[in-house]
């Protein structure tokens, strides 16, 4: 179980709105440990980096279906991974997605943890879950 003191790293597929930001702003994503705040819960954990991911298009996304593992980029720039009780819909744009290999360990990150993200083409092949990953189902 991940612990408040740990830095905690999770695959992330760009996409499907990363277009929505700098290549800077996607590789900050990756390059920047992320905290998790105290305003995170069921329906998201909020997140705090030093720097704020920064959109290259301006204007305003339609609403869009929205998943589990989602990482939504509000204005602030600073993103909410989706969890168990994310909405339905969401009018910012999606960065990435959490690999779903490692939702279940997203769910479990307490606050004061950092969070890695860990970048994955969506061609990419991906790894079977680790015998620890497999116990905490």
């Amino acid at each position: 179980m991940p612990r408040s003191d740990e830095v905690i790293t999770l695959d992330v597929v760009m996409g499907p709105r990363s277009d929505w930001f700098s290549a800077e702003a996607q590789q900050l994503l990756a390059q920047q440990t992320w905290l998790v705040t105290p305003q995170s819960n069921r329906i998201g954990i909020r997140l705090a980096g030093e720097q704020s991911l920064q959109r290259a298009v301006d204007g305003e996304l339609p609403s869009e279906g929205t998943t589990v593992g989602a990482i939504q980029v509000p204005p602030s720039g600073q993103p909410v991974l989706f969890l168990a009780d994310h909405p339905l819909t969401g009018g910012y744009p999606v960065i990435g997605a959490v690999a779903t290999y490692h939702l279940d360990k997203a769910g479990q990150i307490p606050v004061n943890a950092r969070i890695r993200f860990n970048p994955l083409s969506a061609f990419e092949p991906v790894r079977p879950a680790t015998s620890d990953e497999t116990k905490n189902r």
